[in-house]
């Protein structure tokens, strides 16, 4: 009798739990946010005035058109989907070893995020990011 009890717990626990996992699903996914470009900036932690910026996803790539002229260039990123939000990290390095990392959000026609950058031997520099949906 017990035996039988311990099953329709363990049952009905389960049950509830892969429901509600079911309603809070987070879809993982690289190419999450192709066809989409954001014009804005980026400047330094601190500043409110940054440096124009485009932010292109297209083929499972990103790609911040600035960073060019430092020797960054396109890059994989991945996403995740929950509710109305995604977000995404992207890392990526120059030929001299300079390295980045973003994490942003995109909700809406909205973008932003944090831009960690190492250049050489330098500690860490915090940058943000904000951009709007380019209307094509």
């Amino acid at each position: 009798m017990k035996t039988l009890e311990g099953l329709r717990l363990f049952i009905t626990t389960f049950a509830a739990f892969f429901a509600i996992s079911m309603v809070t699903t987070v879809y993982a996914a690289q190419g999450l946010l192709d066809g989409k470009t954001f014009v804005g900036e980026t400047g330094e932690k601190g500043t409110t005035k940054g440096d124009k910026e485009d932010f292109v996803f297209a083929n499972g790539m990103f790609d911040p058109l600035a960073c060019h002229k430092y020797g960054f260039s396109i890059t994989t990123y991945t996403a995740q989907a929950e509710g109305d939000a995604v977000t995404f990290v992207a890392d990526h390095s120059n030929k001299k070893g300079d390295r980045m990392r973003w994490e942003g959000t995109v909700k809406g026609e909205k973008l932003d995020g944090i831009m960690t950058y190492w250049q050489g031997k330098k500690a860490p520099r915090e940058y943000w990011f904000k951009g709007a949906l380019l209307r094509q």
